[in-house]
């Protein structure tokens, strides 16, 4: 059977299409990774084309891997090269340390992540005199992101500005960009605007880099910015054998800079371009596809696509609405419990709009003994000892690089206090020189009062020491002599913490990074460029049972069965979303890339109250309108609420303070906190309305009294007639479980 008999009708066809612009609208699960690597494939085998003529272009380095793994299994034509696969920010990495001296940018250029730019923007804040009340930090490289992907400079984003606070952004943004000049450095927006900056004014570059690349292919087309789309119009000026995949439907990153109209505009800028839409899913059952179609349908700024599989229809969607956000987590935690006991090793997914909606996912899970993965932790690059240890060699590759110097020079302590290092960074600044410059100014010229002079001759020292190991040493070697000669490693066991041995571990397995880039070939360069780029959603474990991520992060997974918590006005759709038509669209596509998740199960749940901002008593929420939008056929009602039984550590599951429930009446309790372990106020009608025959019996809410512990309420009953147990809250005495039948409880 020949590569192209693999495929279905459609997929063939986008595969085949080799020549002129193409757009292949990819619907969820229809198999976009396929095709890309199967036309890939083809091009070698069937048409000839040597790799090295095709670049293909993602934005995760788990998607790049996959691709290159594929292909190299698919491709049968002997070969010396590969074809250049790579992210968008490490396309533009190599290029700019092959040709960015064209537009004078050094070759040892730092990359600053997002706390080095934050370190950056803090530093400029304390030249200006301006407070963290004043201008909040993360607010201001917010800012300076957007005007840098909207292609304003400082001066233009100053004229611009309509208020006194944009005009502090805009001198910040000013002092920012000379910062990261003089220390030789570039941030994830610069890798980008540099690299089409270079194609723009060097008419040579842009030659060299046309002629090579013969075929160009962008995946997750929808997700470009404005420079990545510039980049790939500036790549294919003099050939347009570029085919791009995408699908408008998840386009969800608008506010990282994301313009859906590249993809829903691409006819405009390739009069040519053929359309293929694979409609095909692979993934979900029809009763999800249904589901997810119905609510994107009501976008209007779309292309549109009619989702099919050959699955049948599948379990209806199921929906539970939680008296409240506690209840919901336990809900979730009681389902998965439950279903692993039935069905072991399926993997679930719990989605939610907010990193903060975790930690009720995460208590409930703990509760019942459930061990979880957590995407959007903090990742392993980003780790106090691995950013340590990378900060020595980026500061050894490049001494102009300031942030990392600043991260280092007292780590570990070695004497150098704050007061040292403002007069130090005061000194720089005064004379014009960057931090090591004027480092070693003041060693030099003896500025420092002994002790501190001493402290920071001995830095130096060590530092010019890294220098030279850079130059004679591999990374794992160099690793290890910054080890050796700092003591990191020996005062963290000397510590001997859990803590100081967990982040011993962390440094053996970033030593392990090291020898594996060394295997790859690599050089120091190469490695901290890599370590740049990894991002959090690169280490996804595959291998967890249970997943707890953002419904951003969940984006190109997929897994048997997803929970999508919090369908309520103001969380999905976020309250920022609400005035905007535009990013109502997006938040309504974010719901369906949750929905498109699910392979065989998709449960909603939402809280019918919810603690918000910190607030001391919950507030009614109001359904999503995305629920509205699924067809009631394809929906089950599951809010008849279980009874949490089903931990193996079922008595944990209903800790909480007492205290906080006495002196409240059952109406203040039942709105967020009697019900969140005890089921919902609909539970209660259903109990009082049912009949018992002769027992009438107690239902959560009654009032009684006991001739011991006197007036109290029952909150929560377990099972059915006089053998039934009852939890009673008595003021002033906490909780009772009572066998209702020897309770000689009275009805008040």
């Amino acid at each position: 059977m020949s590569l192209l008999d693999q495929l279905n009708p459609q997929q063939r066809e986008a595969v085949e299409a080799t020549e002129g612009p193409l757009l292949i609208l990819a619907g969820a699960g229809s198999g976009k990774t396929r095709v890309i690597t199967y036309r890939i494939a083809h091009l070698i085998d069937s048409c000839g084309v040597s790799p090295e003529r095709m670049l293909a272009v993602t934005f995760t380095n788990k998607a790049a891997q996959e691709m290159r793994s594929r292909i190299e299994r698919l491709v049968r034509t002997p070969r010396v090269v590969q074809p250049w696969i790579s992210t968008f920010h490490s396309f533009c990495v190599r290029l700019l340390r092959q040709d960015g001296s064209r537009i004078g940018l050094s070759r040892d250029f730092s990359i600053y992540d997002e706390s080095d730019q934050l370190a950056v923007v803090k530093a400029c804040m304390r030249q200006l005199g301006l407070s963290d009340r004043e201008l909040k930090p993360r607010g201001v490289l917010s800012r300076i992101s957007y005007a840098k992907n909207h292609g304003r400079n400082p001066e233009e984003f100053f004229e611009a500005s309509t208020d006194p606070l944009s005009e502090k952004v805009a001198v910040v943004y000013g002092l920012y960009t000379k910062a990261l000049k003089q220390a030789s450095a570039v941030d994830f927006d610069d890798l980008l605007l540099e690299a089409v900056r270079l194609l723009e004014e060097d008419a040579e570059a842009a030659l060299k880099y046309n002629d090579r690349f013969r075929y160009i292919l962008v995946d997750e087309y929808q997700d470009t910015n404005r420079a990545q789309y510039e980049l790939v119009r500036l790549l294919t000026q003099t050939q347009q054998n570029l085919c791009v995949v995408g699908d408008e439907d998840q386009s969800i990153y608008s506010w990282r800079g994301a313009d859906i109209r590249n993809i829903v505009e691409f006819e405009k800028d390739y009069p040519q371009a053929r359309i293929i839409r694979l409609e095909q899913n692979y993934r979900s059952t029809q009763h999800i596809l249904d589901a997810a179609a119905a609510v994107v349908a009501n976008n209007r700024y779309r292309k549109g696509k009619a989702l099919w599989t050959a699955r049948d229809g599948g379990q209806k969607i199921g929906l539970y609405e939680a008296p409240d956000a506690e209840n919901e987590g336990l809900f979730v935690a009681d389902w998965i419990a439950k279903r692993q006991r039935d069905q072991p090793g399926e993997k679930s997914a719990i989605l939610y709009r907010t990193n903060a909606q975790s930690r009720l996912y995460e208590e409930a899970l703990r509760r019942y003994g459930l061990k979880y993965s957590l995407v959007g932790g903090i990742s392993f690059y980003e780790r106090a000892e691995v950013k340590d240890l990378l900060a020595y060699l980026k500061t050894a590759a490049n001494p102009q690089d300031s942030v990392s110097l600043l991260r280092i020079i007292n780590s570990p302590p070695r004497g150098i206090g704050q007061k040292t290092v403002r007069k130090l960074e005061e000194l720089a600044l005064e004379n014009g020189l960057s931090l090591w410059d004027g480092l070693r100014q003041a060693v030099e010229q003896e500025v420092f009062p002994t002790r501190a002079a001493s402290a920071l001759k001995a830095f130096h020292r060590l530092m010019e020491g890294l220098r030279k190991a850079a130059l004679e040493e591999n990374v794992p070697e160099m690793l290890r002599t910054i080890i050796e000669r700092t003591r990191y490693t020996a005062l963290l066991e000397e510590d001997g913490t859990p803590e100081a041995l967990g982040r011993i571990e962390n440094i053996q397995e970033l030593l392990n990074a090291a020898t594996d880039s060394m295997e790859r070939g690599e050089n120091l360069a190469e490695f901290l460029d890599h370590a740049a780029l990894v991002s959090d959603t690169d280490g996804f474990d595959e291998e967890a049972l249970i997943t707890l991520m953002t419904l951003h992060s969940a984006k190109g997974l997929e897994f048997p069965a997803v929970f999508m918590g919090g369908l309520e006005e103001g969380l999905l759709p976020h309250n920022r979303s609400l005035p905007s038509e535009n990013a109502l669209e997006e938040e309504r596509r974010l719901c369906y890339v949750g929905m498109t998740r699910a392979q065989d199960i998709l449960i909603l749940t939402r809280a019918e109250s919810r603690r918000h901002y910190g607030s001391q008593m919950p507030e009614l929420s109001m359904p999503s309108r995305f629920l509205s939008e699924i067809p009631e056929h394809l929906l089950e009602d599951l809010s008849s609420p279980p009874s949490f039984a089903a931990s193996p550590n079922n008595e944990r599951v209903y800790e909480y303070d007492p205290a906080e429930l006495e002196g409240m009446t059952v109406q203040q309790a039942s709105v967020g906190n009697v019900h969140r372990y005890f089921g919902s106020r609909s539970e209660s009608k259903r109990a009082a309305s049912k009949p018992r025959g002769a027992f009438s019996g107690f239902v959560p809410g009654s009032r009684v009294r006991h001739p011991k512990y006197g007036y109290g309420t029952v909150l929560r009953r377990e099972g059915e007639g006089e053998e039934s147990k009852l939890t009673v809250s008595f003021p002033g005495l906490g909780l009772k479980k009572l066998v209702e039948k020897y309770a000689r409880l009275e009805r008040v």
